[in-house]
């Protein structure tokens, strides 16, 4: 006698809303990635910087258009920005040190820029201005680090790291003006501060060029 053929098997159940949930998890984290991609390809930054002697002072970056703007109550309005349509450098926060591609504004006055190309010493990375019958430069002089001088004095310490924040020491035995204090933080957060010396910079040229 035959015997009774086997139950068959319950078709299998799907948790429809758990399916669901997972499906929206998805798209939430996926959105958060999109979210967080695009924050960090932002363009501008803006930072506000409270100066120890001249207070509240904002700093903007605009990398993608070669732009920065300098400006606060106690000091003059600084613009400094790259010729429209001209290709940006990566590694120079506003896209290059091409003084004739580069226009300085103090208040709306124009005024003299002349960056240095950047080889292997610390001064060949200097940026110059000339204004108001006044001579300004910011030279590296740590790996960190640019000084600021004011007709050869030294006035003021520098360090940015060519993502629009600055920092900003005053010599106690100097008298920094406004202009002077809009003049270091543009040119700092324009062009970033500090070098290596020319020694280590010689050395890994040579272990580049070593086969390895």
């Amino acid at each position: 006698m035959p015997k009774n053929p086997a139950p068959a098997p319950a078709p299998a159940t799907t948790d429809r809303s758990d399916d669901h949930d997972e499906y929206d998890d998805k798209y939430e984290f996926e959105d958060e990635y999109e979210d967080d991609d695009e924050y960090e390809k932002n363009p501008v930054v803006e930072t506000l910087v409270e100066d120890d002697r001249f207070g509240a002072i904002t700093v903007r970056l605009d990398t993608e258009l070669g732009e920065v703007t300098v400006e606060g109550e106690s000091v003059p309005r600084i613009e400094l920005f790259r010729a429209e349509g001209t290709e940006a450098e990566d590694h120079i926060p506003v896209g290059t040190r091409k003084g004739s591609l580069l226009t300085l504004t103090v208040d709306g006055e124009e005024a003299v820029l002349d960056p240095a190309k950047g080889r292997l010493s610390r001064r060949s990375y200097r940026v110059d201005v000339r204004h108001a019958d006044h001579a300004w430069r910011l030279v590296p002089d740590s790996i960190p680090g640019s000084r600021l001088l004011r007709d050869e004095q030294h006035i003021g310490d520098f360090s940015s790291d060519g993502d629009g924040s600055v920092i900003a020491e005053w010599r106690e035995d100097a008298e920094p003006e406004p202009l002077d204090a809009a003049l270091g933080y543009a040119l700092a957060v324009a062009f970033g501060t500090g070098a290596q010396p020319w020694w280590m910079i010689a050395i890994e040229m040579v272990g580049d060029m070593t086969p390895g």
